[in-house]
């Protein structure tokens, strides 16, 4: 197969657009195929970005517009019982970004737009057909769309992965719910904190919101998973009742609840993780963000890791002589990286919820491990010191010997 010259992207939340916009910088005309009938304004709740993530993100000048929307988070606070554990950082890196995802959405769209990328609404993917010179992807209204190669930016039920491998695995529940608010309560925290408290019940964080109150979101434990759709379908009051009851003897988390709305509670759904995936790519396919890696959310690295490889693929098409060639560069860069931090949060995952024996065990723990795991340098340089040198040529790896 000759270099790529056009690109359908299939999927237009946060890994879709910025592939699609770096596939143009590399050279390649890519559209953005969205299931969603029209733009996806307002989905989603609170998501945080690494400074890798930023960094990533400036390789298609978008960094800058999210910052100005963001909340910069300058300290990391763990809470265990009574204890309150300062968690290392890295002081001379930029702040750990929070920022609504959908306005985070709105920006990398209107980016992408002003950068020549089209997008097409309403188009859900239900087949594709290759050949020697292209591929169609066959879509759920009966239309058709072609180019040299197809991009799955489709999250983590991804169609594209299906496609590629009908034996991939999928998904995998976390065993939690995932909600948000903004309560009026005020906590007694300086600004640019964020919190993890470990409550008697449940898991949960906050941080003081600029305009006044106090943001938090609640994984909250539960043994049926839910889609969104289904978790929404919940009566608000209903969730927040639960929410109150778990969090009923917790300072601040009984506060936070107490001091919320059922109209601002936003329901997210089951939170879910991506087991390794065997293959990222198969003929003129290949997968990019959570669709191949989507680690627990404990990782603080899901939408980094997504602006990474989508630069990294483009990149990778950029400077190889072919498609096969460069999807297995973009393998060889990207899957040790996210499948080593994919591990990491998932062991940081299992403490989110802890057995009786264990609540009464983290408080004595929890300090040692921080001090003893967690140098700054050694746990957190690998991740957020992370840069992609856009005008660096990829090139091979050398053929075995």
């Amino acid at each position: 197969m000759s270099k790529a010259r056009t690109a359908i992207v299939v999927g237009g939340g946060i890994a879709g657009p910025v592939a699609a916009l770096a596939l143009r910088k590399a050279g390649i005309e890519a559209t953005v195929h969205e299931a969603y009938p029209h733009t996806a304004d307002g989905i989603g709740g609170t998501i945080a970005l690494a400074p890798n993530g930023l960094a990533a993100l400036g390789v298609v000048d978008a960094d800058a517009a999210v910052t100005a929307i963001a909340t910069p988070i300058s300290r990391q606070v763990m809470v265990v019982g009574e204890k309150r554990i300062e968690l290392p950082r890295l002081a001379d890196l930029p702040p750990l970004q929070v920022v609504n995802r959908g306005a985070l959405y709105r920006v990398l769209h209107d980016r992408a737009v002003a950068g020549g990328v089209g997008f097409e609404y309403g188009k859900r993917l239900v087949d594709v057909s290759e050949s020697g010179t292209g591929i169609t992807a066959r879509f759920a209204d009966g239309s058709t769309a072609s180019a040299d190669i197809l991009v799955g930016a489709d999250g983590v039920h991804s169609t594209v992965r299906r496609l590629i491998d009908p034996d991939a695995p999928q998904a995998r529940y976390t065993g939690m719910l995932g909600f948000e608010a903004l309560a009026s309560h005020e906590v007694d925290t300086e600004p640019g904190t964020m919190t993890f408290a470990f409550g008697r019940h449940a898991y949960y964080l906050y941080w003081p919101e600029p305009g006044g109150g106090t943001r938090w979101g609640a994984n909250l434990p539960q043994e049926r998973p839910m889609s969104t759709a289904e978790a929404r379908a919940v009566p608000p009051a209903d969730w927040l009742r639960t929410l109150r009851t778990a969090y009923g003897n917790d300072d601040p988390g009984r506060d936070l609840m107490r001091t919320s709305t059922a109209e601002g509670l936003l329901a997210v759904g089951s939170l879910h993780i991506m087991p390794p995936v065997p293959h990222w790519y198969r003929g003129r396919m290949v997968l990019v963000g959570d669709s191949a890696h989507a680690p627990s959310n404990s990782s603080g690295q899901g939408a980094s890791l997504a602006i990474e490889s989508a630069v990294q693929l483009a990149r990778c098409l950029r400077d190889l002589p072919d498609i096969p060639s460069a999807y297995a560069a973009f393998v060889r860069l990207r899957r040790e990286r996210v499948e080593r931090i994919a591990a990491r949060a998932a062991r940081i995952n299992h403490t989110k919820a802890p057995g009786p024996v264990a609540r009464v065990l983290m408080p004595v723990l929890m300090p040692m491990m921080v001090k003893v795991a967690m140098n700054p340098e050694k746990m957190l340089g690998p991740e957020h010191r992370y840069t992609i040198d856009w005008d660096a040529p990829v090139t091979a790896a050398p053929a075995l010997r």
